[in-house]
């Protein structure tokens, strides 16, 4: 066994480790910080198969944007950990059932017998100065330009819809008018009103 199959077996079994604990874990912060590990393992993983740009993308926009955000949201959230742990007994049968029969499509789909090196050859070993950034960026904007083209006026209809969506204006909904509320001086809010003194009784 070669070196590098001892650092994918390591960076496997921790990643399956670290899935495993995701969805088992009953506390959301732990959950959330095994779901960073395995974020971790698999960009060395996508890093082993010359695919750094992909693994550089999922640290800093999976583990420096989202899941700070999830964490976020969690620990702003009071999440009553008991009430999570109802139910779980209940449904634990058909959890694995489920679980069994994702498994056994995953083996369908992608086993041995479809992807294995007997069918396919290994992907040869690039040289030091290859960049899987400037690959990617030419197979975008080459091959796949009406594709790449196409998902991004997807994305924008989604950006605009949602902006619309969100600025849609309701009659009762009340505004703040900061121009007017800039111009207002003390005679349109204040009114002074003399009275004569009373003694005290």
């Amino acid at each position: 066994m070669s070196f590098e199959q001892i650092v994918f077996y390591i960076f496997a079994t921790i990643l399956v480790f670290a899935a495993s604990m995701v969805v088992t874990v009953r506390n959301p912060v732990r959950a959330a910080m095994f779901l960073i590990l395995a974020f971790f393992t698999t960009a060395a993983l996508w890093m082993m198969l010359e695919a750094e740009f992909l693994a550089i993308t999922l640290i800093l926009v999976y583990v420096g944007a989202v899941m700070v955000l999830f964490i976020f949201v969690i620990m702003m959230l009071d999440i009553d950990i008991a009430v999570l742990r109802e139910g779980f007994a209940k449904f634990l049968p058909l959890g694995i059932l489920v679980a069994v029969l994702m498994l056994a499509m995953m083996l369908m789909v992608v086993g041995g017998e479809h992807f294995g090196l007997e069918l396919f050859s290994a992907p040869e070993r690039h040289g030091a100065d290859y960049s899987n950034t400037r690959e990617l960026g030419m197979e975008l904007y080459t091959t796949y330009l009406y594709a790449f083209e196409l998902a991004a006026v997807i994305l924008l209809v989604a950006i605009v819809a949602a902006i619309a969506l969100t600025l849609r204006h309701n009659p009762t909904t009340k505004f703040q008018q900061v121009p007017e509320q800039v111009a207002v001086r003390r005679n349109d809010r204040l009114k002074v009103i003399e009275m004569e003194a009373e003694a005290r009784k």
